[in-house]
């Protein structure tokens, strides 16, 4: 634990009904997992999280996943306080209302013509598109060698995002294409803009590259002035979050270790 990100708990726990916790999905609340429709949240991560929701000011999960689809999968349907920002914000799930807008065309071609690129680029069999809605991700996790593959896509798809009007998000052996003007560092600011006045304490949990600009945000309130802890679900893909981390936990459950540590009495 960093100096900073101690700062950051106590002040979590000092004023918890101003705080604002925030959590990716894939591989902070549910385990990375070969195919991404069988993925589901932690076993405990709903029920604590449902013991966070009247305690704090806000709590609020920002996913690249289409938000219902998340709140399915992670069984929060029940949880009162809850906020998903699905899509990196696009989506919005609060108290059972999903707000959607509709995709741009970019989305629509990119689902066109994507087969026909993977296949001219020679893409391994295994290789599968996950199709998002407002958003498209090719899976390599399924290959033989994964990150050759993965690499091997990786110009070809950056082409066919600049043609469509996309953009191409890294991962953990994925590459997804979206739409531009949102990452999960912007929903973040945006979602504290929304509910106003000044959070006494923000943390935000990730894993992989795209959570990055969700530690920026966080990074930048501190500047601001308002104390925030980074927390990373350590994995061995993705090391960059481990770096700028306060605290690197073991996966979702150490993030749901954390959390229980975090409703323990001292909160």
């Amino acid at each position: 634990m960093t100096a900073a990100g101690a700062d950051g708990l106590d002040a979590i726990r000092t004023s918890p009904a101003e705080a604002v916790l925030g959590f990716d999905f894939d591989g902070t609340l549910a385990p990375i997992v070969d195919d991404p429709a069988s993925a589901r949240a932690h076993p405990d991560a709903a029920a604590a999280l449902a013991r966070l929701a009247p305690l704090v000011g806000a709590l609020v999960i920002v996913t690249g996943r289409p938000a219902a689809v998340a709140v399915e999968y992670g069984g929060f349907e029940g949880i009162d306080g809850l906020v998903v920002l699905g899509q990196y914000g696009l989506e919005r799930w609060e108290s059972g209302v999903l707000t959607v807008p509709e995709p741009p065309p970019g989305v629509a071609e990119a689902r066109a013509k994507l087969p026909d690129v993977l296949k001219a680029a020679g893409a391994p069999p295994e290789t599968f598109i996950e199709d998002k809605g407002q958003a498209l991700a090719v899976h390599t996790r399924r290959c033989a060698e994964p990150e050759v593959a993965l690499e091997r896509l990786r110009s070809i798809l950056a082409a066919l995002a600049e043609r469509t009007g996309l953009t191409v998000e890294p991962g953990r052996l994925v590459l997804e294409l979206r739409p531009h003007g949102m990452d999960k560092g912007m929903a973040l600011r945006s979602f504290l803009a929304d509910r106003g006045g000044r959070p006494s304490a923000v943390l935000f949990a990730g894993d992989d590259l795209g959570d990055l600009a969700a530690f920026d945000a966080v990074e930048s309130l501190r500047a601001e002035g308002v104390p925030g802890v980074l927390v990373c679900s350590g994995s061995t893909e993705v090391t960059a979050l481990a770096e700028r981390a306060d605290v690197v936990v073991d996966g979702p459950a150490g993030v749901v270790g954390f959390l229980e540590t975090l409703l323990g009495p001292s909160f």
